[in-house]
């Protein structure tokens, strides 16, 4: 059974699951909503935290949400999130995407979110949640581009923070620069381009948003899996990284802050069995 060899390298510090847990259907799911319908059956894969789970929970009431992630963990505060909203048509389950423990055609949505980027084998990835989406459904995929983030005042210091963040991240055995080459992955994994939606969209951060996306970078700059990492592979040191730190947390004290995530998104119309050339 295929394990996955990547290691997720922002780990699962409070400062990132904080994070993560306020990402919404809005802001990291819009160019899939419109396609939903109230009785989808929707898997998540790498859910996380919940919070866009929970959200397309809201969006199917006569429909049930899976959402799965590798952690045990992270997956009690999910379940919490589900408990505190009063879903009933929730549940989540500690699953290696490698290996989706599904039939095939289970789902009419299958969805993962800035996931694709951690792992050793997306094109497989995309194969397996295809795999156990039905036909007429939809496969969607969202992921950033780290090359292309941009930030303005300009920092030496953040410029620093990009460069070990991509070294970390390839280190790790991820690809940073997901976003560009997503179209290429799901072609690879036999998404037909004609049946294949492309789309572009941003977390823009100014004003408080962005000062607080600065001091939740400046914590995990030197508390979360991102900083050990960086020391583990020898790619900087503990000085690196509080210069880092700091360099984060002067920039959010500036005036007209902007920071912008640039991310893009695939959604691929699963064709009937008898035309899916794969």
């Amino acid at each position: 059974m295929a394990k996955e060899q990547a290691t997720y390298s922002h780990g699962h510090h409070q400062s990132v699951v904080s994070s993560h847990a306020r990402r919404t259907v809005h802001d990291s799911a819009a160019f899939l909503a419109p396609h939903l319908q109230p009785t989808d059956h929707i898997l998540d894969v790498g859910c996380g935290p919940g919070s866009i789970t929970a959200d397309f929970a809201s969006l199917v009431p006569r429909g049930r949400v899976v959402g799965v992630d590798a952690v045990p963990s992270v997956l009690d505060q999910a379940r919490a999130l589900a408990a505190d909203r009063h879903l009933q048509n929730v549940e989540f389950a500690a699953v290696d995407a490698n290996a989706l423990p599904y039939p095939d055609a289970s789902f009419d949505v299958v969805y993962c979110h800035q996931v694709l980027q951690h792992v050793s084998d997306p094109v497989g990835i995309l194969r397996e949640m295809r795999r156990v989406c039905k036909p007429g459904g939809f496969v969607a995929a969202r992921e950033a581009d780290y090359g292309g983030f941009a930030w303005s005042p300009a920092s030496p210091g953040l410029t620093r923070w990009g460069e070990l963040y991509q070294s970390q991240a390839l280190a790790s055995g991820g690809e940073p620069n997901a976003g560009r080459v997503l179209p290429a992955w799901a072609r690879r994994a036999g998404f037909a381009p004609e049946s294949t939606q492309t789309t572009v969209s941003s977390w823009c951060y100014t004003g408080e948003r962005a000062r607080q996306w600065g001091d939740m970078w400046a914590e995990r700059a030197v508390q979360s899996g991102f900083a050990k990492v960086v020391k583990e592979k020898g790619l900087g040191t503990e000085e690196d990284l509080q210069a880092v730190s700091r360099a984060w947390t002067e920039w959010a004290t500036k005036e007209d802050l902007f920071f912008n995530v640039p991310s893009t998104e695939i959604l691929y119309r699963v064709p009937p069995a008898s035309t899916d050339p794969a």
